[in-house]
């Protein structure tokens, strides 16, 4: 579908969603996701959801060429390195597969968001505080917009969350539509 900008033919913004289970609708349909729920609300953006349950940096850095030659998108969202923690990867590991993802993504023209990423406290403090530390890093090297983790006011309320405590539930979808909608529309003006 396409819009009208004063009096002239715009395609749609397209939007990459590069992410995993959180972005992917795990548990339930993915029209009920947050993804979907987004571009059901806004024809002036083109989603291409490109998310999957259980993906790494490492995993996305593998799927991004096809991703990018396929889509050829203006934006992507980075939505990933939770299952990196989850799984105890370095944080070095983490920093250097999406420093490649951005600096790909950016080579081919596309413009770049980065959420950050949030991990249970019980991987320790040191831990989670080395993890988290990976995105400002990348923040700052790469001069981007860094998104705060939209799962930060989510996880702490049960009657949001799916019974395994990790993945937010239907009810949760529309209120991460909302928050989202706020970074994609405000980066894609």
């Amino acid at each position: 579908m396409v819009f009208t900008v004063g009096g002239a033919w715009a395609k749609p913004v397209s939007i990459l969603i590069l992410g995993d289970s959180l972005s992917a609708s795990y548990g339930m349909d993915e029209q009920d996701g947050w993804v979907e729920i987004l571009q059901q609300r806004h024809d002036s953006l083109n989603i291409i959801n490109a998310s999957v349950s259980g993906e790494t940096s490492g995993g996305a850095l593998r799927r991004l060429p096809s991703l990018l030659d396929h889509h050829q998108p203006q934006w992507i969202f980075i939505e990933l390195g939770g299952n990196d923690g989850l799984r105890g990867f370095a944080p070095t590991i983490t920093q250097r597969n999406l420093d490649k993802i951005i600096s790909r993504s950016q080579a081919s023209g596309s413009q770049v968001l980065l959420s950050q990423v949030m991990l249970p406290p019980n991987y320790g403090r040191r831990y989670t505080e080395q993890f988290a530390q990976v995105f400002q890093t990348l923040n700052e090297q790469h001069q981007l917009t860094l998104v705060p983790f939209f799962m930060e006011p989510i996880a702490p309320q049960p009657q949001l969350m799916q019974a395994d405590g990790i993945h937010p539930n239907k009810q949760a979808q529309p209120l991460i539509a909302d928050f989202m909608e706020k970074w994609l529309l405000l980066a894609t003006e």
